[in-house]
């Protein structure tokens, strides 16, 4: 089967009810990205920080995978699918998708503020303040913020580069590192790009673009690779 590897971001998950954080309504507007998303934030106000993070975890148990998320595990069938996401959420996942590499961290597990590689699965959506890791230090959402490494980058640009067939979906493509993935596909491969309003992307070869939403644009990229 071919490889066909998908980058997704927020705009896949919006359409189970999750905001996204950069759209009008999105979750940056009632709060600052310093305040919430780095580890300054973290260092002068933890409470705040793993509250806001509780918010967003009940919210993603409550959700539950649309027919974006469902379309990419049923194209399991048909290639040896690879998914890439940005989002920290567990959708793809529960839609059936077998392999995902989560860029950013994963909201329903905790790392130590210690050592971020002990990472344990959360309980529920609420993780206190107290909650402590093997080596007695707070446990803390297990997120990439603003300012800290992505580990999983060099393994997503791998994948990237072993791809027959590369789809983008529900992602602005304006937070880097993981926006460069697009063009460390092949060149020769065709690519998909599926997004209701697709801005400049520069030349990109041998791109066909959707300009659909994530639900409607999974059917349409279904029908384009199938036949």
């Amino acid at each position: 089967m071919k490889k066909l590897v998908v980058l997704t971001g927020a705009g896949i998950s919006a359409e189970s009810g999750l905001q996204t954080f950069r759209d009008e309504g999105g979750l940056w507007e009632g709060y600052s990205v310093y305040d919430v998303a780095t580890p300054q934030a973290w260092h002068k106000n933890p409470g705040m920080v793993q509250e806001f993070y509780n918010m967003r975890r009940k919210a993603v148990l409550e959700a539950q995978p649309n027919a974006a998320h469902l379309g990419l595990a049923q194209l399991e069938s048909h290639f040896d699918v690879t998914i890439i996401t940005q989002n920290i959420d567990n959708l793809h996942e529960r839609a059936g998708s077998a392999k995902v590499l989560h860029l950013h961290g994963e909201i329903t597990k905790a790392q130590s503020s210690l050592n971020p590689e002990l990472v344990y699965p959360i309980e529920g959506w609420e993780l206190k303040m107290g909650d402590t890791c093997e080596l007695g230090s707070q446990l803390r959402p297990h997120i990439v913020w603003f300012g800290e490494q992505v580990p999983m980058m060099y393994e997503a640009e791998k994948i990237t580069a072993e791809a027959e067939l590369f789809a983008v979906i529900g992602t602005s493509l304006q937070v880097y590192p993981a926006a460069g993935l697009l063009h460390s596909a092949p060149h020769s491969i065709p690519k998909f790009l599926i997004d209701p309003k697709p801005g400049a992307l520069g030349s990109v070869p041998n791109l066909t673009v959707i300009a659909e939403k994530a639900g409607t644009g999974i059917a349409r990229l279904t029908e384009l690779l199938l036949h």
